[in-house]
Parts: structure tokens; sequence; C-alpha cells
């Protein structure tokens, strides 16, 4: 199959147009090549992408992280949002990798649609392309497919893949945690990629304020530059990235059996959307803490001595912190309790 495919060609009539996908390729390609550097070898269009490590290194550990946006992108779509969904897409990765102190290194993309319109395509991979650029991570390369009769029509889905590297002796897998170390919650932009198919469903009956709706379509923070500082400066005990599960099936990921997450509900305020959702969905408290991130979207460990410099390094990147609990020994099943 050629670039010069005609509308009369077999495939094109099944619903495939190649010559579109061509001139996808050619609109994003300034774009993708701005997050190369050195490291990688050869450009966009080739069988594979070529990453090269360097000596950096004494004992690198290599750390794969894959996910994707879910229904967001259909509540994006309807509201003319769909360029904001490239940053989700990249957080949603470089957030879960960061969280063992690995620095990301590339990132892959597969956009799939029941058709392809180039335009709006290439605002989502651009969107991409500028949030791995924030995130000092290549985009070496992705898959377009264009998928007649599979996917509803104007349905699309993202899916995203990184890869970074951390220095073995430097993982960060919560293993230090100890009682009386201190919990620290960073700020997220809204319920950054989880619990739209519930948001859909609220909105569907009951119309949300242009404040409430334009919240609930900010991207994802991306927290891979301040995180790095973080842990260069200070010794982080561990971290957990607020995802689906909230607060309360995330924190007890990273806590050995005998410690428990006292959170103290009062040290930090739910944002105005997250309220609005809770009252129009009549979501229970313990519910909204097992759904939605509720306005933490990371969480660190740390030893109280270092709350200051910790605070100061994340506030230099315009980032809110609460100290919203500690680290307390317990014999219960349970390890996160709220007060």
């Amino acid at each position: 199959m050629t670039s010069k495919t005609k509308p009369t060609d077999p495939y094109a009539k099944a619903g495939v147009n190649i010559e579109k996908g061509n001139k996808l390729v050619k609109s994003i390609k300034a774009s993708v090549n701005a997050t190369h550097d050195k490291r990688v070898l050869g450009g966009i269009g080739g069988f594979a992408g070529l990453f090269e490590l360097g000596s950096k290194f004494k004992n690198p550990v290599l750390v794969g992280c894959t996910d994707g946006v879910g229904t967001k992108v259909s509540l994006s779509q309807a509201h003319n949002k769909i360029h904001l969904t490239g940053q989700d897409l990249v957080a949603m990765c470089v957030n879960d990798m960061i969280t063992c102190g690995a620095e990301p290194l590339f990132f892959l993309d597969y956009f799939a649609a029941s058709k392809l319109e180039p335009r709006s395509t290439a605002k989502i991979v651009k969107g991409i392309a500028k949030a791995c650029k924030k995130s000092n991570c290549a985009l070496l390369g992705g898959e377009t497919a264009e998928m007649p009769g599979h996917y509803a029509k104007n349905n699309f889905d993202l899916a995203g893949f990184s890869v970074g590297v951390v220095e073995k002796s430097k993982i960060i897998d919560g293993k230090n945690i100890k009682s009386g170390h201190i919990i620290i919650g960073i700020e997220s932009s809204g319920p950054h990629s989880n619990g739209y198919s519930l948001i859909r469903s609220i909105i569907k009956k009951h119309k949300a304020p242009d404040s409430i709706l334009n919240a609930l379509l900010k991207p994802t923070h991306l927290y891979t530059a301040p995180i790095l500082e973080l842990i260069k400066k200070i010794n982080v005990k561990g971290m957990a990235h607020i995802t689906g599960g909230g607060l309360t099936e995330n924190i007890p990921r990273i806590l050995k059996s005998g410690l428990v997450a006292d959170i103290n509900l009062s040290s930090w305020k739910f944002p105005k959307a997250f309220k609005w959702l809770q009252e129009k969905g009549r979501i229970s408290q313990a519910d909204m803490l097992k759904i939605f991130n509720c306005g933490i979207g990371m969480i660190y460990i740390i030893d109280k001595t270092d709350l200051a410099k910790a605070q100061k390094i994340l506030s230099s990147h315009k980032l809110r912190t609460f100290e919203i609990g500690s680290i307390t020994k317990s014999n219960l099943k349970e390890q996160i309790r709220y007060y």
C-alpha cells in the first residue's frame, strides 16, 4: 500500500484511509522530534524505536508502565477538549513510574478510532509530545489504528506505554516506612483520569456549571519534575499515585504488614468539583475516598524533620502540599484509617 492510495482503493472503501494516516505522520513529525535528544537513535517511521541508555547508571533497573485515559476521552470529546487528553495519557504512566524513584526515558502511544480524523488526532499526539517534553521523556513511537466497524462512530481510545530507569540501590519501595513517619499529599488538578464513568453518569442527570465542567476536564498533573527533584534532596520512604481506588486503596499498597496510615480529613479541603459530584451523585464519604483522589493526586512519606525542605521544593514547582497524616503501628487488618 502506498501513500498514493486513491478513494477507489478497496482498503479505502472498507473504511481505512492510508493517505490520511500518512498526512497525520507528517503533521506530528516536528512535535515528536522535539522530544528527542542524542539518546534516541533514528527518527519517526521506523519499525522500532531505538534508545541508548548510556553509562550514567552503575546498576540500572528498567521500569515499565502502561495505562489509558478511560472514559474521560468521551467527556473531553463531547466538550471539545480532546487536545488535553494527551497530557492525561502521559501523566497516568509517568506518575506511576516515579513512585519507585524511576526517571522516564521514553513513551509510546496507541490511538485507535472508528475513523481517522488527522486534524483532531494530531492535536492529541501533539499534546502527548508536549507532556513528554515536560517529563524529559522521548516520544519514541506509536501506533495509529483506524478500525471501522469495531468502534462506535466517532469513538476512539488511547493507551500509553512508558519505560524508565532507576539505580537499583535507589529504588523506593516502601520497605523503609516506619511508625512516626508523616504522609504528605500533593494537590491534584481534579479527578485526573479516574472515575469518569461515574462522573459522566452524574452529568447526564445534572447539568454541570461551566466552572465544574472545566475543573473536571483539567489534564492530570505531571509530577515527574518535582518528584525527581524531591528524591534527589530528601530521603523519601515511599510514594503512592492516587488513581483508581482513591486514597483508600492506593496508600496501603506501599505499607508493610503491621503499619497503618492515619489520615486527617480536616487537613485539606475537598475541591468544589468533588463536593459537587458528591452532592449530585449522593455519594458517601467512604465511597468518595475509594473512587476519587478527592484533591490529593500523589502522596509521599518522609521523616518529620524533612517536612519544611520538602514543602519548599514542591512550592517551587507551584504545587500545594498538605500534611495529611502519619504512619503508626497496628495489628489490625486495615491499613488506612480516617479521622
